[in-house]
């Protein structure tokens, strides 16, 4: 497939459907600049116009964002789509605009799935092919798929401000959505080792995962303050948000699927770009 690169600005998201995700999500942008992108501020969602640490407002907050950056492609690490034998739905559009009506709550979402399912835990074909680690509404999971696709691509998707892929056309006005996981990621390149956590052995984990995507020229954060960030938030969701914002990147420059058939799996389901 061709190469496809229109956009300018990356965006890494790491995502929470916690109560206090203003807290927890948190958000890389990049310059693209030749053959990497160049990171140039890492904060907390709860730090973006508008926002706080209460769900409701940094997801409203996020939304605006998004809709506003029409030049950007963004990776956000939560699931754009269920199993197909869970989906009732003819496709993924009619999927995401009816999903606020057919799962009203988290746990109403977390029963039908599972009762569908037999109790069990499907996974999406594009989970088993880049080893994410959990099905879409698995226990640690589920909020996160669930109010990823209800606040954030629903309302997004509804109102026409963003342009979700593969499942959607890539609008040359619309900031493009990608489904990202950063552990995904690091699995592909090899460098995936315990980084979240507050010990120095964590710690330095995290700066030798960054060291060697830089030594690679994936990557780069010049600015220290923004570097010092991303290494000492402990729970590694800055880092998280780095690695989102190059799997991002990489997917504007790899013959990766931007544009599915109608009956492909991932037209339905999703696709996670590593």
């Amino acid at each position: 497939m061709e190469k496809v690169n229109l956009r300018n600005q990356v965006y890494g998201v790491d995502f929470s459907g916690a109560s206090d995700a203003g807290k927890k999500i948190w958000l890389a942008r990049g310059i693209i600049e030749g053959d990497s992108p160049r990171i140039e501020w890492c904060q907390r969602g709860d730090c973006l116009p508008g926002s706080g640490k209460r769900r409701d407002r940094c997801l409203v907050a996020l939304r605006e964002l998004i809709g506003k950056a029409t030049a950007a492609v963004f990776g956000l690490d939560f699931p754009f789509g269920l199993p197909q034998a869970l989906v009732a739905q003819e496709d993924w559009e009619s999927f995401v605009l009816s999903f606020p009506e057919r799962y009203p709550s988290p746990g109403a979402f977390r029963h039908l799935c599972r009762e569908a399912a037999g109790g069990r835990e499907l996974r999406r074909a594009t989970d088993r092919e880049s080893r994410t680690p959990f099905s879409p509404y698995n226990l640690r999971l589920y909020r996160q798929t669930y109010f990823g696709l209800r606040d954030v691509l629903h309302p997004l998707v509804r109102d026409g401000r963003a342009s979700v892929l593969p499942m959607q056309r890539a609008l040359p006005d619309r900031a493009w959505l990608l489904e990202i996981c950063p552990a995904s990621t690091l699995k592909r390149e090899g460098r995936y080792r315990p980084y979240k956590g507050r010990t120095d052995e964590h710690r330095a984990a995290r700066a030798s995962i960054l060291e060697q995507l830089e030594a690679a020229d994936t990557v780069s954060i010049p600015d220290h303050d923004v570097r010092s960030a991303v290494l000492e938030d402990r729970g590694g969701d800055a880092l998280d948000s780095v690695i989102a914002a190059l799997a991002a990147f990489r997917a504007l420059r790899a013959p990766t699927p931007f544009t599915v058939e109608d009956h492909d799996t991932y037209a339905l389901e999703g696709y996670v770009y590593v």
